[in-house]
């Protein structure tokens, strides 16, 4: 009897074990043959749709690896997500990365993607001129502690303003981009600092009025405003980080030399995933108020982490580590 039982438990451990490595590989931890990809459905992680449709992904990591994908509509759930290891690698703004990255260094940026394609956008009815007039007033961000929030703080900072959840005067809501012209048609809000294309959006359907451009919001064009962020285990997998990159340069250099077929490219793939067409003309502008690139902008990122713990957001603006662009480096010295 005692020979049965034990039998019995041996049989249950391996079961377990087997449980266990399979519920591994499908969330694309080390040694798995899962990769788990997350994106925005938005023009500044155009370069992660062009190297899903053009099949770079696919060429890079083999027909052996699964390639699973996941969108999500802002850096919070995005890194939520990667905590999770729902999410292994994609692009989402630097402030969530490295807000997750001081209270849990297990989550890194390995290559930039977007510089600008954000921009602040009035209210046709808030006579707002210039940025000081922004004082009493209410303006949309798409999270709370994301790469928008942070561009804001950063430009209110510069003509002595504050939010009003640290004692000031500017209220920051948290609303999802796509919900941003009902609020502006409605008059609930005064502004809304915003990516790329729903900035134009807010213009052309909206009545918005462009306050500041992507060159001029925050730190213009050195903006980088999109990443590309991966987890621990993602970084320590030599193989999927080299494979990953080749495809990530493959896409950036294409929609470079071809930014009208990338275009093409990003409003079919978003008709497939959202189900929404987007005007061509409105792409067409919004494409020109941002920069596809793998660079980093360093010393913006350690600022975006000083206003983050000014801000209250993170205990500490300690990122050093976060930024890891040596696989990188390699790929493109090849």
């Amino acid at each position: 009897m005692k020979r049965k039982l034990f039998v019995l438990a041996l049989i249950s451990l391996a079961v377990l074990s087997i449980g266990s490595a399979c519920a591994k590989a499908e969330k694309g931890e080390k040694g798995s043959k899962v990769v788990n990809i997350g994106y925005f459905p938005n023009l500044t992680h155009i370069a992660t749709i062009v190297a899903l449709e053009q099949g770079y992904f696919t060429e890079a990591f083999g027909k052996d690896i699964k390639i699973n994908t996941k969108t999500v509509s802002n850096g919070g759930l995005f890194m939520e997500a990667m905590a999770t290891k729902s999410i292994d690698v994609g692009t989402v703004g630097p402030g969530p990365v490295l807000n997750f990255y001081v209270k849990e260094p297990n989550y890194y940026i390995i290559s930039g993607a977007v510089n600008g394609g954000a921009v602040l956008v009035v209210n046709e009815h808030s006579a707002i001129k210039e940025l000081a007039d922004l004082d009493g007033k209410k303006v949309a961000i798409p999270g709370i502690g994301g790469t928008q929030d942070i561009m804001l703080r950063k430009a209110l900072k510069d003509v002595g303003l504050k939010p009003t959840a640290n004692g000031g005067t500017v209220e920051m809501f948290a609303a999802a981009p796509a919900d941003t012209a009902t609020l502006f048609i409605q008059n609930s809000l005064d502004a809304a600092a915003i990516p790329e294309p729903w900035g134009y959006i807010l213009e052309t359907k909206a009545n918005g009025k462009l306050l500041l451009d992507w060159e001029s919001f925050a730190w213009g064009k050195e903006s980088t405003t999109t990443v590309v962020a991966a987890s621990k285990n993602f970084l320590e997998n030599e193989k999927f980080m080299k494979a990953y990159l080749t495809a990530h340069v493959k896409a950036v250099e294409f929609i470079e030399q071809n930014p009208e077929d990338s275009q093409i490219l990003f409003s079919k793939h978003i008709k497939e995933v959202t189900g929404k067409e987007i005007d061509k003309t409105e792409l067409e502008v919004a494409f020109k108020r941002l920069k596809v690139t793998t660079s980093v902008n360093e010393d913006m990122i350690q600022e975006m982490a000083d206003i983050s713990k000014e801000a209250g957001y993170i205990p500490s603006s300690d990122i050093e580590g976060l930024i890891q662009l040596n696989q990188l480096k390699s790929i493109q010295g090849e």
